[in-house]
């Protein structure tokens, strides 16, 4: 008896060793409505814009100026990818990373769930952790899958010819998918700012309502401020300021200096908020 009490202690202390595993919290995210819910509004995105192109007017746009990215859109599937990072920059990708960050901890409150979890035992740096790894890898396989399924469909509708930029200029498929994955790689970087103040709210709020709606509120608010000219040069502490800057990465030779710079302000921003969000997380008490 002594023997088997010592064979069954090894797997009940890995237990407590390694609670709250991140592969559960994976099948949790896919098992959520509102994650099936991001996925389904990213497969249907292109196919409407696809189907709103064929609708309306093939006419170029108004205007002697030279055509914008909705006027190219038509052009090939590359042409299409771009029209949609640009068209969902300013508004559904916040929504979407706010959603997967500000939803984490405020979720298991609504529940009733999180007292449970830090009974299990699991501690409470670790429960953060896998929460925004969760909600960190969620928002980056959207950024990868939006590009990547708009890409096959335009590719299907308009062909698979080369990337032509507002300026006239081409870019071939060896060198766009890796400018693709650039700017992918980019606004995950800048997106961090959205999920980051979208977590810190779901640890101050039990409502995943006001940790998601506050987190774009304040990109609104950001963008609203980033109209205002007299702002000058303060206007490029605001969040949000570069998140168009991924473009350069579009022309014949990359200007790095506006992406490393969001990328910079973002991951400050960032980095402040997550430690904002651990801080009162870790002394709050836990009444849901």
């Amino acid at each position: 008896m002594a023997e088997r009490s010592t064979v069954d202690a090894g797997p009940v202390r890995a237990l407590r060793a390694r609670p709250l595993p991140l592969r559960a919290e994976i099948r949790r995210q896919l098992r959520r409505r509102r994650t099936q819910g991001v996925g389904w509004v990213i497969l249907a995105l292109p196919l409407v814009l696809v189907a709103a192109f064929a609708i309306g007017s093939s006419d170029p746009g108004s205007g002697t100026g030279a055509p914008g990215f909705v006027d190219l859109a038509q052009e090939s599937g590359a042409n299409l990818t771009v029209f949609t990072l640009f068209a969902s920059t300013g508004f559904l990708l916040n929504v979407v990373v706010a959603l997967f960050a500000g939803d984490a901890v405020p979720a298991e409150a609504s529940w009733s769930s999180l007292r449970y979890l830090l009974a299990a035992p699991v501690p409470r740096g670790r429960l953060l952790r896998q929460k925004l790894t969760v909600a960190a890898l969620s928002s980056a396989t959207a950024l990868v899958l939006l590009p990547a399924w708009t890409l096959v469909v335009g590719g299907v509708a308009y062909g698979w010819g080369a990337y032509v930029g507002p300026t006239g200029d081409q870019l071939g498929w060896p060198v766009l998918l890796l400018r693709f994955a650039v700017i992918v790689a980019y606004l995950a970087l800048e997106l961090t700012v959205v999920g980051a103040v979208a977590f810190a709210l779901g640890v101050f709020t039990d409502a995943p309502l006001a940790a998601v709606g506050g987190a774009v509120l304040l990109m609104i608010l950001s963008a609203i401020l980033d109209s205002i000219t007299a702002l000058g040069s303060l206007r490029e502490a605001l969040p949000g300021h570069y998140a168009y800057a991924w473009a350069d990465a579009l022309a014949p030779s990359i200007d790095w200096s506006d992406m490393a710079t969001g990328a910079l302000w973002s991951i400050g921003y960032a980095i402040v908020g997550v430690g904002v969000a651990v801080w009162h997380f870790l002394r709050k008490d836990i009444t849901s």
